[in-house]
């Protein structure tokens, strides 16, 4: 039988401005922000050497390019190895131990998709407990509603949080408002001593590899018998789940959901295409209380809730990154492989069963 083996590079280049391609909102919007203009964009396109790329494996057999103009910081904690990018198209990006993180332009999609939602359904959420989280863009988001007294990120490498506020822009006011209260600790050590019942547990977490210290955060036990404890009675957990693709999703979107249906009365799971991801990105909501998500009623919640405005979503946007395409309903209703200690699955190339 052959094999056949398709290699796909996507590469990402920063065009002039009128050129028209990817000349969206967000990117004019960045570019005015950053004082960047036409002049300042890159007209040497011939990046020949690995040094200008970083390469991210998106699927097996799949690789993502994005174009770099320098390395602004590296450095090597106890636990992984971080390193600041300044990108050609994305502004800067971080990335853990190889794999890209987050980016300035395109962020807050993935921020706002992690925390809104809960907490746009939840009736009341004062307090928010954030595992992971050190680049203070979840905290950012969560701070925009009007009800919330409390806001804790629980991050477990301290060097993660002084890069970010050393490096990154937009986020200091985060990480000096009163409400926030930064502890350095495993999620699970911590909220195995936490006292106080919570709202709304937020995971923002790496994916599981091979030396990832957030595995632990991704499994049955770990949902059963110490995130669901430690909520309220109508408190909502939600945790981003890894790549959503058509393709991409069966290493670990399906996989957390199933493993939080097991736990959980109601579980919900949502998408949306993260640019700089070069895939879609998954996120799921889980409660024992039912999970309701009407459009009209999420815009009411937006306006009577949300200091300032959001950049992505709305009610409709919400309702809409719930519908499913077949595929990935088809998995989600078919998959049967929970997660535990045992047996944690590796995402983007890494190990799998």
């Amino acid at each position: 039988m052959r094999s056949f083996v398709i290699v796909a590079i996507m590469i990402l280049l920063i065009p002039r401005l009128e050129d028209g391609f990817f000349d969206l909102e967000f990117l004019e919007n960045y570019y005015a922000e950053n004082d960047l203009n036409e002049d300042e964009t890159s007209d040497d396109d011939n990046y020949d050497d690995d040094e200008h790329w970083l390469e991210t494996e998106i699927d097996y057999e799949v690789k993502w390019l994005m174009g770099i103009e320098s390395t602004e910081c590296e450095k090597s904690s106890d636990i992984q190895n971080l390193t600041l990018l300044s990108t050609r198209r994305y502004g800067k990006a971080l990335v853990i131990d190889g794999l890209l993180q987050s980016s300035e332009l395109d962020e807050y999609v993935y921020h706002e998709s992690l925390v809104h939602p809960s907490l746009l359904i939840h009736h009341e959420p004062k307090n928010v407990f954030i595992m992971g989280g050190g680049g203070g863009y979840a905290a950012r988001e969560v701070l925009k509603h009007k009800h919330v007294e409390k806001v804790v990120i629980c991050e477990i490498d301290k060097a993660i949080v002084n890069l970010c506020r050393e490096h990154m822009t937009g986020i200091q006011d985060t990480f000096n408002d009163k409400r926030v209260q930064i502890v350095f600790n495993d999620a699970k050590d911590e909220l195995l001593k936490w006292e106080e019942k919570i709202d709304i547990i937020i995971g923002d977490v790496c994916d599981p590899s091979e030396s990832s210290p957030s595995n632990n955060l991704y499994v049955k036990s770990f949902y059963e018998h110490v995130v669901k404890p430690k909520l309220k009675g109508k408190g909502i957990f939600v945790t981003q789940a890894g790549p959503a693709g058509i393709f991409s999703h069966k290493t670990m979107f399906s996989l957390v959901y199933v493993t939080l249906k097991q736990v959980f009365a109601y579980v919900v799971a949502y998408t949306a295409l993260v640019p700089s991801y070069g895939d879609a990105c998954g996120w799921i909501m889980a409660s024992d209380e039912p999970i309701n998500i009407e459009a009209k009623q999420l815009d009411k919640m937006i306006d009577e809730r949300i200091r300032g405005s959001l950049k992505y979503l709305d009610g409709s946007i919400i309702a809409a990154s719930t519908v499913l395409n077949k595929p990935l309903k088809k998995s989600l209703d078919e998959e049967t492989y929970v997660l535990t200690e045992e047996n944690i699955c590796f995402v983007r190339g890494h190990v799998q069963n």
